[in-house]
């Protein structure tokens, strides 16, 4: 790898990618103290997610208009000043909740160029016999973020102010901006093209076979997933397992667990990952629908448990394929407009995900959401056998 430009890169959006995480604590903590209302805490996720997605959608103008590694300086930098507005508005007066959201939507839009443009830089900056270790690497750096940030983050705002830790946020975004100006040159200085539309990402998915392939499975594993988040398990806990609340804790934990375990399997094993990725990637497509229709199904808890790392293992090692496909299969020029449009798909879909499955643990039960997932995790495996013959890494 070109080790100072990679360590660079992953370094700088690992201090984004925990500054997100505590921020986000850090109003849940505000919000709450200051309403008491589950709606407003709520209202928060879907505000990002909304945010996320529309910047999705705009990322291909932008991207196509501007080199990645200005992009990530560029929108991290802003990021750091509209937190700096938000923290100084805690210091001098107490923001109203339309101030807290507006400022909280448009951290979010910034942050919605920062994936799509890492992932579409990784292959410029690293070789492609490296890819599939640079990818499992930074998986397990999101994931391993994921796991102790919220914790950790819940352990700071306990011994200080949510606005307290907004600033720290503010040093770890400074930190963050600083590594993302030393990447060298990483090969994405892109020539500015004319009347970019915000549809490019889209055709190029869908003129390519296994773009559009990857991108329907995408789709339909983005809704199936919201059965993971933590409102769905805390439910799962207490009328299937009944058990407490730290039944639902050790779910979470162990689901992330079995992230960055599939994270570390692939990284010591990516001659192997890289030989057999195709069928790798539709075996972990069938083995994640099948885990979650036994996941649904049962009823003990400690079966739960190994059946959650398991679905974390099989989940980590099918995404971390699924974007090593597209990054060595799409022509480079190509792919912040790709990425940008994926991370659109993802938010809008999980988003509704979200509100179908709600809605069916109400009005039906919480197993036969299990049950709906799994459907769509194996019609997405199906999906892949059907047009097996189309992943050859040629776009």
């Amino acid at each position: 790898m070109r080790l100072r430009s990679f360590r660079f890169l992953w370094i700088g959006q690992a201090c984004a990618n925990i500054g997100d995480v505590l921020y986000i604590v850090a109003l849940i903590a505000i919000l709450y103290q200051s309403t008491g209302s589950a709606l407003y805490l709520s209202l928060l996720p879907f505000t990002i997610t909304l945010a996320r997605f529309i910047s999705g959608m705009c990322a291909p103008v932008m991207l196509s208009q501007f080199a990645l590694k200005r992009m990530l300086v560029w929108s991290q930098g802003l990021k750091t000043f509209i937190l700096v507005i938000l923290g100084a508005s805690f210091l001098l007066y107490q923001p109203g909740l339309e101030v807290i959201f507006m400022l909280a939507f448009i951290i979010a839009f910034l942050d919605g160029w920062a994936a799509p443009a890492r992932n579409a830089m990784l292959p410029m900056i690293v070789q492609e016999s490296e890819l599939t270790q640079a990818n499992s690497f930074v998986a397990v750096v999101d994931q391993t973020i994921q796991f102790g940030g919220w914790a950790v983050g819940g352990i700071i705002v306990a011994f200080m102010s949510g606005s307290s830790v907004i600033w720290l946020t503010f040093g770890l975004y400074c930190i963050s901006t600083i590594f993302m100006a030393l990447i060298e040159n990483e090969g994405s200085q892109r020539k500015k093209k004319s009347r970019i539309p915000i549809s490019s990402g889209w055709q190029t998915i869908w003129k390519h076979p296994i773009l559009r392939t990857v991108h329907v499975m995408i789709f339909l594993e983005s809704i199936a997933n919201v059965v993971w988040i933590a409102a769905i398990l805390y439910i799962f806990v207490n009328d299937v397992l009944q058990k407490s609340e730290a039944w639902w804790g050790y779910l979470n934990a162990s689901f992330f667990i079995g992230l960055i375990a599939g994270g570390l399997i692939v990284s010591r094993n990516t001659q192997l990952f890289e030989k057999h990725m195709k069928a790798i990637l539709l075996t972990a497509s069938l083995v994640v629908g099948a885990v979650t229709l036994l996941f649904g199904s049962n009823e003990i808890a400690i079966l739960a448990v190994v059946l959650t790392v398991v679905s974390g293992i099989v989940e980590q090692v099918k995404s971390i394929a699924i974007v090593t496909f597209i990054q060595k299969s799409c022509p480079k020029s190509s792919l912040p407009e790709v990425f940008s449009a994926q991370s659109a798909l993802s938010a809008i879909t999980f988003g509704c995900g979200a509100l179908l499955f709600g809605f069916l643990a109400e009005a039906v039960s919480i197993q036969f959401v299990f049950v709906v997932s799994a459907i769509l995790l194996l019609g997405s495996a199906l999906y892949m056998w059907k047009h097996y013959h189309h992943f050859q890494l040629s776009c």
